[in-house]
Parts: C-alpha cells; sequence; structure tokens
C-alpha cells in the first residue's frame, strides 16, 4: 500500500484499540478476569465481571464502556453483552446484560429463542437457573 491512502477500517480499528488500551495493559492479566455466573429476569440475561483492581484503576471512572473497549482490556465473552451500568461502590465490578433470546454467536436477538427464553427450555439450554417461581 502507498503511504499517502489512508488506512483500512480494519487497521484504523486495531490501532485505535491499542491507543485506547491502558498503558500497562499486561495480556497475562486477562487471567485474573473473574465471571459470575449466568442469571435473569423476565427481559433479559445477565452477568458481572470482576476486574483486577489495578486494571480497574486505568478505566474511565464516569461512563460505560463500549464493547471494543472491554473487549481491549480482555473481557472475554459470547456476543451480544452490554455494559450497562456502572457499580459506584465497587468500580472493578462491571455489569452486563443481554435480552433473553440473544443468539451468543451473532449478538442478535432470535425469535424463536425469544419465544423459547419464556420457558426453562432456554434457560436450560444456555446454562441460565430455571424459573423459580412456577411451581
Amino acid at each position: 500500500p502507498d503511504l499517502d491512502d489512508p488506512p483500512s477500517n480494519a487497521i484504523f480499528l486495531r490501532l485505535l484499540l491499542v491507543l485506547r488500551r491502558p498503558t500497562s495493559f499486561d495480556p497475562t492479566m486477562a487471567s485474573r478476569i473473574e465471571y459470575s455466573e449466568k442469571y435473569c429476569d423476565e427481559h433479559n440475561e445477565y452477568r458481572h465481571v470482576i476486574l483486577p483492581k489495578d486494571l480497574a484503576k486505568q478505566l474511565p471512572k464516569n461512563r460505560l464502556l463500549s464493547e471494543s473497549e472491554w473487549r481491549g482490556i480482555g473481557v472475554q465473552q459470547s456476543r451480544g453483552w452490554q455494559h450497562y451500568a456502572l457499580h459506584r461502590p465497587e468500580p472493578h465490578i462491571l455489569l452486563f446484560r443481554r435480552p433473553l433470546g440473544t443468539d451468543p454467536q451473532t449478538g442478535r436477538q432470535d425469535p424463536e429463542l425469544a419465544r423459547r427464553a419464556i420457558n426453562d427450555e432456554y434457560k436450560g439450554q444456555m446454562g441460565l437457573p430455571r424459573d423459580m417461581y412456577s411451581q
């Protein structure tokens, strides 16, 4: 490629991820990230991710992380998860959610999975707790 040509989108995005990554990012830190079991309500499935405190100190304090940002610091999970809330007492805990019926490979809500999400079949397949209110 000619040096005067603008960078491709893929190269530009990779460069942004590297530039936005905390300066002392250590790939081994990803092995210290802890993931909760999934839990759910009638609309969403949830999970929380516990970051090493030294990594969390380097993150923005007053805003949610984009998917490229949380993946860039080493959080690994299937598609469709959204960082949806800040837990101010414990900023090293990231709170995630996605709609019930989300296809973990595409990140899109599948109408058939969403229909099945109402019953325990989907919850069992996705490793979610069964409906604790049904008798």
